[in-house]
């Protein structure tokens, strides 16, 4: 058995390795030089987001960015209390979301296609702000690219306390294995709050048809879909005009509850790579908890669970700390996290498999 757990471990690293070549090679693309020509719909599903709002559409309103080439359309989903919109230089519609399914959010983005002028849909969450340079980044991408669906980076927000940081080296390692993936060709991962495709490509693909009954998923599924049947109109925009910017959540039960939420749709995923990596991922955190396990219980040398230990937390830290040079964070709490993270990982991975989750004042089963 021990022998088994050591493969295991192995196959992760080199796994990881494997991540951290793919993200080396995805080019990084700032160029800005273009006359804006492509026109956007914003697409904005929320619930109960007073708060968030405001700052979204604020971010949007510093957009460097002609105002006529773009609108937003927010769709409330069932707040307690309807959102008042300010005046803005650029059109913002509000609209009631229209539930055919047993997922709010993929209901709102269908709800958005219907009344949505342009081509191209960009969706971002209400917790969100946006960079100065985000449409004009994507602009100029899609000039010089022929491409109908692009994925593009996420980062948080953080205060100076561990939970935010915990979340960060997370959230991390899973921007930096999204972009591995596109760079060995094998992208299978993207993030809702920073997606943009057009609608002529939705169509293509049936839009959610397939997977409207899981709650999650609107991104993910969408984008293995593309790759499924166009994979070289799908790619990833690695470009610091591009970073979204969200926010982390506040205790450590949300935290779970999110985490599981993500969790809950990699056994539906369309990607073999996806699942194989999702499996690598969670035998690689649970084969080191019982490594330490059998050391504890006298079955295991203390040096080899040390050269483990370092083996997995240096390929680990290679990726993350990649990732957030990109981003433009710090890489802090790293060794407290490494060694915390195997027990939530696991924890999250063995929940979603029965569990449910809340999100948004609503109770979800997988």
């Amino acid at each position: 058995m021990i022998w088994a757990l050591y493969t295991i471990l192995f196959i992760y690293c080199l796994t990881i390795l494997t991540l951290i070549y793919g993200f080396t090679k995805v080019n990084s693309f700032e160029y800005l030089g273009l006359e804006p020509k492509t026109k956007f719909s914003i697409v904005v599903p929320f619930r109960n987001e007073a708060e968030n709002l405001p700052k979204l559409l604020d971010s949007l309103s510093k957009l460097e960015y002609p105002t006529d080439l773009f609108e937003a359309i927010l769709v409330d989903d069932f707040s307690s209390e309807a959102f008042q919109v300010s005046s803005f230089k650029f059109q913002v519609l509000v609209v009631n979301n229209i539930r055919v399914s047993n997922s709010p959010k993929k209901d709102a983005i269908s709800t958005a296609m219907k009344i949505a002028k342009n081509d191209w849909i960009i969706t971002t969450d209400a917790d969100c702000v946006v960079n100065k340079n985000w449409l004009s980044a994507l602009d100029n991408y899609i000039q010089l690219h022929k491409v109908s669906m692009i994925a593009g980076a996420v980062t948080y927000d953080c205060e100076n306390i561990f939970l935010h940081h915990f979340q960060q080296l997370d959230l991390a390692s899973l921007q930096g294995a999204t972009m591995g993936s596109f760079g060995i060709r094998k992208g299978f991962m993207c993030n809702g709050a920073n997606f943009a495709y057009t609608k002529s490509f939705f169509q293509d693909l049936n839009g959610f048809d397939g997977n409207d009954g899981i709650a999650s998923g609107d991104d993910v599924f969408l984008l293995q879909k593309g790759i499924a049947q166009f994979p070289e109109k799908v790619h990833y925009l690695k470009s610091e005009n591009n970073i979204v910017i969200t926010k982390p959540v506040d205790n450590w039960k949300s935290l779970f509850h999110q985490r599981v939420r993500w969790a809950s749709k990699t056994g539906s995923y369309q990607s073999r790579f996806g699942i194989g990596l999702g499996l690598i991922v969670f035998g690689g955190n649970a084969g080191w908890l019982l490594v330490v396990g059998c050391w504890l219980l006298g079955k295991d040398n203390f040096y080899v669970l040390i050269s483990l230990l370092l083996a997995k937390m240096t390929v680990d830290f290679v990726l993350i700390n990649k990732t957030n040079q990109f981003l433009k964070n710090k890489t802090l709490y790293y060794f407290i996290s490494s060694l915390l993270y195997p027990f939530f990982s696991v924890s999250v991975a063995l929940y979603s498999l029965f569990g449910k989750y809340e999100w948004k004042g609503r109770r979800f089963s997988k």
